[in-house]
């Protein structure tokens, strides 16, 4: 059982969600360490092929870092520090994990929330939700997100106003600057991640983990070694036994069975 968090499994798919809605959702250090233990779980579990982030309630997703926790007069310089670092920590656990993460985004991701929104390989939004990085207004800086949300945009210029002036964006801007996937109308949310779930669970799982992989692992990398290593990848690939099956599913027009192999 958790404190911060719910989980549940839907067919193929293992659903986080950020449960302390007295608080906004806010990110806490208990909450930090209990998406550290579920992600673990669904990543390992072969039942699951896909996971999805959302939020309690249809207010707000998650608005970020808990002020009143972060900021206790009680905590030492160092136990902050570290703190942080475990925060920063999550990001590169999300880039690792082996399957999908899908961000189901119920309601305003401000400040960590949206970083964690931007963490997401697939981003779903309802059309009344609002994105920003409001700390600059209580006289901090977004800074462990910020590498997380500038390799999510094409507008680093636009994201740098955001984080100086606290502006927040509605789901249609953040969608123009390619922080979000897709946006529909809040009784339509259920059914798109649905929709793009089922479609993601009916794909060769080692495919999947083979793929996203090397997508982030090519992302940074200068463009001539990214292409020595793709082609790597590729080679790998094609030994896999769920190509044969695939191309023979293709060939006798049918379903593929996929093994994961």
């Amino acid at each position: 059982m958790y404190q911060t968090i719910v989980t549940e499994t839907k067919d193929k798919a293992g659903i986080i969600t950020l449960s302390r809605e007295e608080r906004r959702n806010a990110i806490s250090p208990t909450m930090i360490i209990e998406l550290f233990d579920a992600l673990k779980k669904y990543d390992d579990d072969p039942n699951i092929l896909a996971i999805v982030l959302t939020g309690a309630g249809s207010k707000v997703f998650c608005a970020g870092a808990d002020f009143g926790e972060a900021m206790s007069a009680t905590a030492s310089l160092l136990d902050r520090h570290e703190e942080q670092r475990r925060f920063a920590e999550l990001f590169k656990v999300i880039k690792g994990l082996r399957k999908p993460l899908l961000g189901r985004i119920n309601g305003h991701a401000l400040g960590g929330g949206l970083g964690l929104a931007c963490a997401c390989d697939i981003v779903i939004a309802a059309e009344d939700c609002r994105f920003g990085t409001p700390e600059i207004n209580v006289g901090l800086f977004p800074y462990v997100i910020m590498a997380t949300l500038l390799r999510s945009t094409s507008a680093p210029k636009r994201l740098l106003e955001l984080m100086l002036t606290g502006e927040r964006l509605d789901a249609r801007e953040a969608q123009q600057l390619g922080l979000v996937n897709h946006v529909v109308p809040r009784e339509q949310l259920d059914a798109k991640v649905d929709e793009i779930t089922k479609k993601i669970t009916s794909k060769s799982p080692a495919i999947l983990r083979l793929g996203r992989r090397a997508f982030y692992t090519m992302r940074d990398m200068e463009y001539e070694k990214a292409l020595e290593y793709l082609a790597s990848v590729l080679a790998i690939n094609t030994m896999a036994e769920d190509v044969a099956e695939g191309v023979t599913a293709f060939l006798e027009k049918r379903e593929p069975q996929w093994k994961g192999k």
